[in-house]
């Protein structure tokens, strides 16, 4: 345990692992499963990840295979991934040694998005009270609605309120209901859309804003990873919004008989959800390969660093822009609201990049290899993986468990994040006495 506590990476993997086990073992017992047997160890395995991950991707119906008991075993799943590996690994080190270590603060001040390490151990706090606030919120607008679904079933409509708020806000698209999501329910949809949403932004930005309104001030005076989250997340959302409207408007076989009200519901569905959430993916096999496409940059992009979402992160994302607009524009910094990036920002973001492409590359070659569907699909369904984003065209097969090992290992890097994986992996390195001199090279 002291060797753990020192290398807080291996310890946020050991944690993660020790979930997964323990989920696994879980959804296994007969008392998971409505058939009351055993449930394989594959499709236990894949579930455990996927809720763990808060990714989503489910190769059975929840509600027709899982018993309640299951259910509660993914819905407590989504919720401690969703916390996040590193806070609850903050945790247990608080609680093994009242205090948090000056080498666990700097990896969760990195995770949280606390500027000081004095504000690890309040973020944390912050972080608890914000998801259970949230939770707490969407759950009473759900209510409502699901009791009328329900025709007044009080003890489903509880059920499902809850399932759906916790599910909703970690962004992870498994449904306790059949139908998957209400389809057709604004009353339902409307407040996971908003949640999923919130859910995107990361505790970071929400902690800002918060303080920012209580000051009573405005945008202006948020700190720059919250303008850089909230503007690139506006423009993935309404970019996402208008090639949907665009380019499936007059998908008959989407839209057969639809009124405007049904498309504009999918195309809000096509905005939010594939960055992380996933849920109602009904319609998902019916779109454009245009519109897989798209999608897959989408989810490769996630959401916010340090939220529910997976990806590279949307400032990642724009960090990478304002990287080729300075180059391109021969500039020697690159600069946003009146705020200049540090060097170091911009080499970790092309660091990602450049390690999660490789990633989704191998992945893909790799089903590729052992499947027989389409590069567009494979490509959907790895960026889906490790973005978190729950949708599926049905790659993860139970009857072809390669497959399902690949995707695990996929939503396995996105939940814990690549540099964690490299943290964790890597010798701590002593500072470097020399630095060797500079010398060009053409590039491009």
């Amino acid at each position: 345990m002291e060797r753990l506590i020192a290398h807080p990476g291996r310890l946020s993997i050991a944690y993660f692992l020790v979930l997964i086990c323990l989920s696994t073992a879980l959804l296994m017992l007969p008392a998971s499963s409505r058939s009351h047997t055993f449930t394989d160890f594959n499709t236990a395995f894949f579930t455990a990840v996927s809720a763990l991950s808060t990714c989503g991707i489910a190769i059975v119906n929840t509600a027709d295979f899982w018993t309640y008991f299951g259910q509660a075993v993914i819905l407590v799943s989504i919720q401690m991934g969703g916390l996040g590996v590193m806070t609850f690994a903050s945790l247990i080190t608080m609680t093994i040694s009242r205090r948090i270590r000056i080498s666990q603060k700097l990896l969760a001040a990195d995770e949280l998005g606390a500027s000081k390490l004095s504000e690890v151990q309040s973020v944390i706090t912050v972080v608890l009270v914000c998801t259970f606030s949230v939770e707490a919120i969407a759950f009473f607008m759900l209510l409502p609605a699901l009791l009328r679904l329900n025709e007044g079933n009080i003890i489903n409509s509880l059920w499902e309120a809850v399932f759906f708020s916790v599910a909703s806000y970690n962004n992870a698209g498994f449904t306790p209901d059949s139908a998957g999501l209400y389809v057709n329910s604004w009353g339902v949809g409307l407040p996971i859309l908003l949640s999923a949403f919130v859910g995107t932004l990361g505790f970071p930005v929400i902690l800002n804003i918060v303080r920012a309104t209580r000051r009573h001030d405005g945008p202006r005076h948020w700190n720059l990873h919250t303008k850089i989250t909230v503007v690139t997340t506006l423009g993935l959302v309404t970019s996402s919004l208008v090639w949907f409207l665009l380019v499936e408007w007059n998908n008959r076989t989407l839209f057969w008989n639809s009124d405007i009200s049904s498309k504009l519901w999918h195309a809000l569905v096509a905005a939010v959800m594939p960055r992380s959430a996933g849920f109602d993916i009904s319609w998902m096999p019916h779109v454009t390969e245009q519109t897989k496409l798209f999608m897959s940059m989408i989810m490769f992009i996630g959401g916010g660093s340090a939220s529910t979402a997976g990806g590279i992160r949307v400032t990642t994302f724009a960090t990478l822009i304002l990287v080729c607009r300075a180059s391109f524009m021969r500039r020697k910094d690159d600069a946003v609201f009146g705020k200049r990036l540090h060097t170091q920002t911009a080499i970790m973001a092309i660091a990602i990049t450049a390690t999660c492409g490789t990633l989704i590359y191998v992945a893909s070659l790799i089903l590729l290899t052992i499947t027989q569907r389409s590069l567009t699909d494979i490509l959907f369904e790895c960026c889906s993986a490790f973005g978190l984003g729950g949708y599926t065209l049905g790659i993860a097969d139970p009857s072809n468990p390669a497959t399902l090992y690949v995707l695990a290992a996929l939503m396995f890097v996105g939940r814990l994040g690549p540099m964690t994986v490299a943290y964790a992996i890597s010798k701590p390195q002593p500072p470097q006495a020399v630095r060797y001199p500079a010398e060009s090279i053409i590039v491009g």
